[in-house]
């Protein structure tokens, strides 16, 4: 699933050639996604200027002067900036054609994704109202993260990963920041120290960081809007490393399953 850094690699890719543009029209060829694309997206959207791109959490959020489009890429989706006309596939389920001819097209085999529009304040939808802080946000730290998981018995990964702690993060990041961090993924969330909580807070922000400059990361599906795979997988500590030498300590990495997710620690080296 697309994460935090594959969004925001996606969101600065199209904002150097999409902002500023107005569209001339918005092809559906399935709305069955996760929810149904609405009907009239194409004649809200026709004619207006695209005036900003935001990301909030795993959301891109496509500004125009009369509401937003909330997008996002599911489990499998991925957007592509094209700059000639090319022939869809059967997975191609949306062209948001701008006024130069190019066109931004959606690809989402597994259709989890989402195509939504909204009027009033997207930060206020429904679907964002209830996320907790950006990690890379001036209002995230390890005062406030600690705060948060006072009493929480639930493991510390299962806490990363829950959107109402903190926004966006996914299993490749989360198990990439507590290995950097020291600290065992099935911990108990309540029960960590604020200096140990202080020194997750700085690894998943310089995860995070090097990530989205990496260009997120591709593992099948996911491609960068220019169509470059993301870089980052050539930096994975831990994820999907079963078996293998830990980086710092040599010990064979192991997996376990949290929150019916597959998880990778090292045994020696997190507590």
């Amino acid at each position: 699933m697309p994460e935090l850094p594959e969004v925001e690699s996606t969101r600065r890719d199209l904002e150097r050639d999409v902002i500023g543009r107005s569209v001339a029209a918005v092809v559906v060829r399935d709305r069955r996604l996760r929810w149904p694309v609405p009907a009239a997206l194409g004649r809200k959207l026709a004619g207006r200027t695209i005036t900003d791109i935001r990301r909030r959490a795993k959301y891109l959020l496509i500004g125009a002067e009369n509401g937003t489009v909330l997008v996002h890429l599911g489990m499998s989706g991925s957007l592509r900036l094209h700059r000639v006309p090319t022939m869809p596939g059967p997975h191609d389920h949306i062209d948001l054609v701008l006024d130069d001819g190019r066109f931004v097209r959606y690809r989402d085999p597994r259709r989890f994704g989402c195509w939504l529009w909204t009027e009033s304040d997207p930060t206020r939808h429904p679907l964002l109202v209830h996320l907790g802080p950006e990690p890379l946000g001036v209002d995230f730290d390890g005062a406030g993260l600690h705060r948060r998981l006072r009493g929480r018995t639930a493991p510390i990964k299962n806490m990363l990963m829950d959107s109402r702690i903190v926004a966006g993060v996914g299993n490749i990041y989360a198990n990439e920041a507590l290995f950097i961090a020291g600290i065992d993924p099935r911990r108990a969330a309540g029960r960590i120290g604020r200096r140990r909580i202080d020194r997750l807070v700085d690894a998943l922000q310089d995860v995070l960081r090097v990530a989205v400059e990496a260009g997120g990361t591709t593992l099948r599906d996911y491609a960068r809007a220019d169509g470059a795979s993301g870089e980052f997988s050539s930096r994975l500590n831990v994820y999907g490393r079963e078996g293998e030498p830990c980086p710092r300590c040599a010990v064979p990495l192991a997996r376990t399953n949290l929150g019916q997710r597959s998880t990778w620690y090292c045994r020696r080296c997190q507590r």
